[in-house]
């Protein structure tokens, strides 16, 4: 798959693609990636990218033509034909959530474009024409899109084959199917007693039915503490076992009962 990262910042992306287990994808050709920067297509001898708001106010705004041309090259060297170009993606507040659905459905696909944005905003005249899929991280603002893209590049990244050691591990991850789309539990290593805290007695029975279904309650306990809303979504979807429904029951007298 190939990934075309419109950017007035790549240097930022270097990291991610040098460092860590995810730069086997890259490596590899996984996952290609290649970077554009609007400046190298903007008019003038300053080869400007931005201007000031129509309307006054602070910040400056991306200009539309140097980013048209810049998505025009990318077009040209993708050499794709009308019918099946790769979307363009913006990374935007006003975007859906990026979350482990998505993530599954971009590590199958064929790539796409990523518009980091920068300064106040991007002309909306060049978002409504072009742009064909908006992501967002959260309900907080960034200096620009370049995380963004990186915490997409890496997460899709990490489901490419060959990319991680155990080729099972990430089925296993937070939110992922395998776990019923709950939170991940608690994990333990060396040494067995650390700062008087031992490893939980399951983990070293030995016995896998054990320590699967020590691994179960932990989930259904995290979720329940810090993510409900995954609980509520397990339930209704039918993912959750009568030995589930009755753990959580009792987790939930143990919570409400009086400390003395």
């Amino acid at each position: 798959m190939r990934f075309d990262v419109i950017t007035l910042f790549p240097e930022l992306f270097a990291p991610l693609l040098t460092s860590g287990i995810t730069r086997r994808a890259y490596e590899s050709g996984l996952v290609e990636v290649q970077f554009w920067n609007p400046r190298d297509h903007a008019q003038g001898h300053y080869r400007r990218v931005d201007d000031r708001p129509f309307g006054g106010g602070p910040g400056m705004v991306m200009l539309a033509e140097p980013l048209q041309a810049c998505l025009s090259a990318i077009r040209a060297s993708r050499g794709e034909v009308v019918a099946a170009q790769a979307p363009l993606v913006m990374f935007s507040p006003t975007g859906k959530v990026l979350n482990h659905a998505a993530v599954s459905d971009w590590s199958t696909s064929s790539g796409a474009i990523l518009l980091c944005g920068r300064y106040e905003g991007i002309d909306q005249r060049f978002i409504d024409q072009y742009v064909d899929c908006h992501i967002s991280l959260g309900d907080f603002v960034l200096s620009g899109g370049e995380i963004a893209a990186m915490a997409l590049l890496d997460a899709v990244a990490r489901l490419q084959p060959g990319v991680l050691n155990d080729e099972g591990s990430h089925q296993f991850d937070s939110f992922n199917p395998a776990l019923d789309g709950l939170l991940d539990c608690p994990h333990y290593t060396r040494p067995e007693v650390w700062q008087g805290q031992a490893v939980p007695e399951a983990l070293m029975s030995g016995h896998h039915a054990q320590i699967a279904q020590w691994r179960r309650e932990q989930s259904l306990r995290l979720s329940k503490q810090l993510r409900p809303e995954l609980i509520a979504q397990a339930r209704s979807q039918g993912l959750l076992t009568p030995q589930d429904e009755t753990f959580l029951k009792a987790e939930a007298v143990q919570s409400h009962k009086p400390t003395a």
